[in-house]
C-alpha cells in the first residue's frame, strides 16, 4: 500500500499502518505541523482531488493538484522530438492524468529538482515505463527504491540535444534545474530559484518554510553558473511563478540585490536606505 504524507507529498510504502514520521519533514527545510504528521492513502487522494492543466506555450504543459495538496506544487511536461519529459512531479496520479499523459505520447524521461518535490515519481515511472534522473547528492532522501532510479553525477547532464538539467545547489546539495534550448531559452527552477510575487524578481532561501537565507556563497556559485545560459523566460513551482521576458537579466539583477542585502551592516549609517 501506498500512503503519502500531507504536509510534503512524499510516497511511501507500507504493509499496514503509516510510518511515525516522515523525514522529509523532519529536515528544517520542511516542516511537521502542528496538529503532527498526517498521512493518506495514494487512493483516497486521487478520490478527493484531480489535476489541472495549464498550456503555457507551444509544446510546454504545468499540471497542479487541486484543491491543493501537501506543498502545493506544479509538473511540467516538455514535448520535445525525442519523447515528453516530465519535470518534477506531483503526487496525485489519477486515471485521467494517466489517460491524458498516454494521449500525449507517454513520458521517456522523469527529472526531479529537489526532495521535496519527488511525491509519487516511483509511481509515474512505472506508469509510464520511464528512467527517473534524480543527482546523487540527495539520495539519502529517496524514501521508495525503484529500479527506474538513475543517479547522475557532476553539474549538468543532457536529456535532449535541447535540453540539460544543472545542478545548481543551494536548497539541496543536488538541487537543479533544467535548461531548455529554445529560440527564446526556458529555464524550469522549481524552487531552487524562487520567482516573487510580482513575477518580476528571483530570490534564493535554504528553507522556506522556517525563512532561512542561503549564504552569499551559494547565491553567488548559482548566478555564475547561469551566467553563461541564454534564457528568456523562467517557469518557477508554482501557479503565477513565470517570467516571460528578460529572465536572465533578472537572475543577475536579483542576485546582485540578494548579495548586497546580505553585505549590508543594517547599521544607522545607512539611514533607513536599502543596499543597492
Amino acid at each position: 500500500m501506498i500512503t503519502l504524507c500531507k504536509a510534503c507529498g512524499t510516497s511511501y510504502s507500507v504493509d499496514a499502518t503509516a510510518p511515525n514520521s516522515c523525514k522529509i519533514c523532519l529536515d528544517e527545510r520542511q516542516y511537521v505541523p502542528v496538529k503532527g504528521q498526517q498521512w493518506i492513502a495514494h487512493d483516497r487522494l486521487v478520490a478527493t482531488h484531480r489535476n489541472h492543466w495549464t498550456l503555457h506555450q507551444p509544446k510546454l504543459f504545468s499540471l497542479q493538484t487541486v484543491p491543493e495538496f501537501a506543498i502545493g506544487q506544479r509538473a511540467f511536461i516538455l514535448q520535445t522530438p525525442e519523447g515528453n519529459i516530465l519535470w518534477d512531479c506531483i503526487a496525485c496520479l489519477d486515471e485521467a492524468t494517466k489517460a491524458l499523459v498516454h494521449s500525449l505520447g507517454g513520458l521517456t524521461a522523469i527529472a526531479l529538482s529537489h526532495p521535496h518535490y519527488y511525491t509519487a515519481m516511483q509511481d509515474w515511472a512505472a506508469e509510464f515505463n520511464a528512467p527517473i534522473y534524480l543527482h546523487s547528492d540527495d539520495q539519502q532522501w529517496i524514501m521508495r527504491s525503484s529500479p527506474a532510479i538513475r543517479l547522475w553525477e557532476g553539474e549538468s547532464l543532457p536529456l535532449s540535444p535541447q535540453i540539460r538539467l544543472l545542478r545548481l545547489g543551494g536548497h539541496f546539495a543536488g538541487g537543479s534545474v533544467l535548461h531548455w534550448s529554445t529560440d527564446e531559452g526556458v529555464l524550469l527552477v522549481g524552487d531552487i530559484i524562487q520567482i516573487t510575487p510580482g513575477a518580476d524578481a528571483v530570490s534564493f532561501m535554504w528553507s522556506y518554510p522556517n525563512l532561512l537565507p542561503l549564504p552569499a556563497q551559494s547565491v553567488r556559485s548559482i548566478r555564475d553558473r547561469l551566467a553563461t545560459l541564454g534564457f528568456s523566460k523562467i517557469y518557477g513551482a508554482f501557479s503565477g511563478q513565470d517570467i516571460l521576458q528578460r529572465g536572465d537579466d533578472i537572475v543577475r539583477q536579483s542576485s546582485d540585490k540578494y548579495l548586497a542585502c546580505l553585505a549590508s551592516t543594517g547599521s544607522s549609517s545607512n539611514d533607513g536606505k536599502r543596499p543597492y
